[in-house]
């Protein structure tokens, strides 16, 4: 009995010195790693880009030129917003980013004092850099560092020369807009107002009202009640022009008139295409998303300080209905 024990126990022996020695050998192999340790570099900055208007095609170019830079820059970047212009959640995004202590907020800019009490004082007490991305907010209001974007003020001018190259140097000419009067519209008008005051045979009347679909047809009518004799119609509100054409096509034929819109969406396209557009504007939305992102850690690495606080520029093309056929 003796024996057999003696034997089991040199058996069990034998092996375990087998298994160790194994292991041991492992161990050393030139090529074996620790495991659990991941090569993945944490991202050097979290970003956000935040928009009032979620998944339109416009957006969605502009988030896909953000996460590009962002991905080639070893950055981390989330695509944030609210839908149909919800301007209480789309501010209150900015809000939690802020909170969050982001790194860097890249935003489609709110003339709203709201905007501008998060920018100014909030976003700068954390020390978030702020860049506004497509509609600017002045720097003196918001404190952002710079703006990325289509030149608006030269978006009115090419559309006022387009309208007198059409209809000549004499008409009246309605302007709508928005009658939240945010920044962008403001020089698209200015940039308007600068090439026809130099033609005393132009004549501008300016019209506001809500972006509501129903509000714009009511003000199109009012004015096409009032001035019999209008020639021309330009959408300084982006988002007008469909309707506003709807209403211009219930009332009368839409070809006599000329129709200019600021707005890229597919719906301006296709109005273009069918001739009830005479001329839109193309932007380049992605490029303002990979420049935005790029100016936004060139500032956090030191590398760009200041950025020009007037703005980066980012190419837009006056589309005509020839060019769209």
């Amino acid at each position: 009995m003796r024996k057999t024990v003696m034997l089991a126990l040199g058996i069990v022996g034998v092996v375990l010195f087998y298994f160790t020695f194994v292991s041991a050998e492992k161990a050393f192999r030139s090529d074996w790693r620790l495991p659990g340790i991941s090569e993945e570099k944490p991202a050097q900055y979290r970003l956000v880009l935040i928009t009032r208007e979620l998944e339109t095609p416009f957006w969605d170019q502009v988030g896909a030129g953000a996460l590009e830079a962002a991905g080639q820059a070893g950055a981390s970047i989330e695509i944030w917003g609210s839908y149909g212009k919800n301007q209480e959640d789309f501010l209150k995004k900015i809000e939690i980013a802020i909170d969050s202590k982001v790194d860097g907020i890249l935003v489609q800019g709110l003339d709203t004092e709201e905007f501008k009490q998060l920018t100014k004082v909030k976003a700068a007490f954390y020390g978030i850099p702020i860049i506004t991305v497509a509609n600017d907010v002045p720097m003196a209001d918001s404190l952002r560092r710079t703006y990325v974007g289509s030149n608006h003020d030269l978006a009115g001018r090419l559309i006022a020369r387009q309208l007198l190259s059409d209809m000549g140097t004499e008409g009246t000419v309605v302007l709508l807009g928005d009658s939240r009067r945010e920044h962008d519209q403001q020089q698209r008008l200015n940039g308007i107002y600068d090439v026809l005051k130099h033609y005393p045979g132009i004549r501008t009347e300016y019209a506001e009202t809500p972006d509501a679909r129903e509000r714009i047809i009511a003000a199109t009518q009012d004015l096409m009640n009032r001035l019999p004799d209008v020639r021309a119609f330009v959408a300084v509100h982006a988002n007008a022009a469909e309707a506003m054409i709807q209403e211009i096509g219930r009332r009368s034929r839409v070809e006599p008139y000329h129709i200019y819109t600021f707005d890229d969406s597919p719906d301006s396209l296709l109005l273009l295409k069918q001739g009830k557009l005479d001329g839109m504007f193309e932007q380049s939305p992605e490029t303002m998303g990979r420049i935005g992102v790029n100016l936004m850690i060139e500032w956090l690495s030191g590398r760009t300080v200041p950025l020009n606080t007037e703005g980066y520029f980012t190419d837009i093309r006056l589309l005509k209905a020839a060019d769209a056929r």
